[in-house]
């Protein structure tokens, strides 16, 4: 049968987590009368699969814990009649049962197979989906799918991305000794770097203290010059422009004042759109800087999503209303606001991440649903994780949508963890 060649214990741990095999007068391997009267919890430690189950063998109750394999030798071949974690063993599951095992007591251990009591349908459609090499390995299943799992999915996923970002968050926090303000700046500049710059940015943010970007936050020269020193667009280049001439000046006496050490890396400029480029992005970072007060603090205080974007509205100095970069020449008047797609992407990116992971650290889970109920807010995101998934008609009505569906093809699809979504245990237990 080709579905065994995917038979594997992960897929054996889900079958007996959920039940999914035929109960009736179940017996064990050597005859004795079995019933399930509770599974146990799965567990992904050290020790057995399953934890304080219970069982009753011929009338008799039996407390402890399960494990599962695909063949009964690997309990030997794993060594667990010698290790002290498996002395509560109370059964043994097994897809096949080609020896006696004995605990580590020397006392047979209760078995039961379940090779001729799982659907095949179970196992052919757990082929298919690992066979498959669609990006959306489930994709002729999800027309059957309702809308009810996959809102209550959705959000759990959400959940996920926001919690991956809050072990980063924290670490940074760490590291800045609990420094909420330097943490949102570090994550502000990384995502004002956008996907090209991102790296270059977050060096730049992570070299220029925010206590020393205060000391200057009234004078937007002094703040460009810093910014685009660090991020290395002063160093072994000279310039015709006089403001640039100016900044760079200010930058390396800036630089020598406090013994700022610049980017390591160099800036990105190749198939970008003007409005993109880091200089420009670095100048409304700078009049950010300028025009805020304790901005993470303003964004904690807000009780709308229209008040943060406000705290957003910047358009860069004088100087960028005529040029994109340091060395093109005067264009037409254009004032460089911060545009829409820009703020929506620094609520997705910066401002939701923080706030969420601010309400983790605090268990407080005020900010944690803001966090959640701006995502849903805010416009969906369109890239090709969400074409793909759009193709098949499921819905991306809202960044949280998006955000979920990026989770999930990352980290999921991609990993083919089928057996861990939501979406591909409805597959799995349709019409069995």
């Amino acid at each position: 049968m080709l579905e065994l060649q995917y038979l594997n214990e992960r897929l054996l741990h889900f079958i007996w987590q959920f039940q999914y095999y035929n109960k009736s007068l179940l017996k064990t391997d050597t005859g004795e009368l079995l019933k399930i009267v509770k599974p146990g919890t799965y567990n992904t430690h050290q020790g057995p699969d399953f934890a304080e189950a219970v069982i009753q063998i011929d009338g008799l109750t039996l407390v402890g814990n399960i494990e599962v394999h695909k063949n009964a030798s690997d309990w030997q071949e794993h060594e667990h009649q010698s290790d002290p974690h498996f002395k509560n063993v109370i059964l043994h599951v097994v897809w096949n049962n080609n020896q006696p095992v004995y605990d580590i007591n020397g006392k047979l251990l209760p078995t039961l197979s379940l090779s001729n009591r799982i659907p095949k349908v179970l196992l052919e459609r757990y082929a298919l989906l690992l066979q498959n090499m669609q990006k959306i390995p489930c994709a002729s299943f999800l027309p059957t799918i309702g809308h009810v799992n996959w809102v209550n999915w959705k959000e759990r996923l959400a959940i996920e991305i926001l919690l991956n970002r809050t072990n980063k968050i924290i670490q940074k926090l760490q590291a800045t000794q609990g420094h909420w303000e330097a943490v949102f700046w570090h994550v502000l500049a990384y995502n004002f770097g956008l996907t090209q710059n991102a790296q270059l940015f977050q060096q730049m943010a992570e070299n220029t203290p925010i206590q020393i970007l205060a000391k200057h936050k009234n004078n937007i020269h002094q703040l460009e010059a810093m910014l685009l020193g660090q991020a290395n667009f002063f160093h072994h280049q000279t310039f015709d422009d006089k403001y640039v001439q100016m900044l760079q000046k200010e930058y390396f006496f800036l630089q020598k004042k406090y013994a700022l050490k610049p980017a390591a890396i160099l800036p990105v400029f190749l198939r970008m759109r003007p409005a993109n480029f880091p200089t420009l992005r670095l100048a409304q970072l700078a009049m950010l800087i300028h025009q805020s007060f304790h901005l993470f603090d303003a964004i904690k205080e807000a009780e709308t999503i229209q008040q943060v974007m406000q705290l957003f509205q910047v358009t860069a100095n004088d100087y960028w209303h005529y040029h994109y970069s340091l060395t093109d020449e005067p264009s037409e008047r254009l004032p460089k606001k911060l545009g829409k797609q820009m703020l929506q992407t620094l609520m997705i990116n910066t401002v939701c991440p923080m706030l969420f992971a601010y309400g983790h650290y605090h268990n407080n889970q005020r900010f944690k649903n803001k966090a959640l109920h701006w995502l849903s807010l805010l416009p969906a995101e369109k890239n090709v994780i969400t074409q793909q998934w759009e193709k098949y008609q499921v819905a991306n009505q809202n960044a949280l949508d998006s955000q979920a569906l990026i989770q999930l093809t990352r980290c999921y699809c991609n990993e083919k963890k089928c057996l861990s979504c939501a979406i591909g245990h409805q597959i799995l237990k349709q019409n069995i």
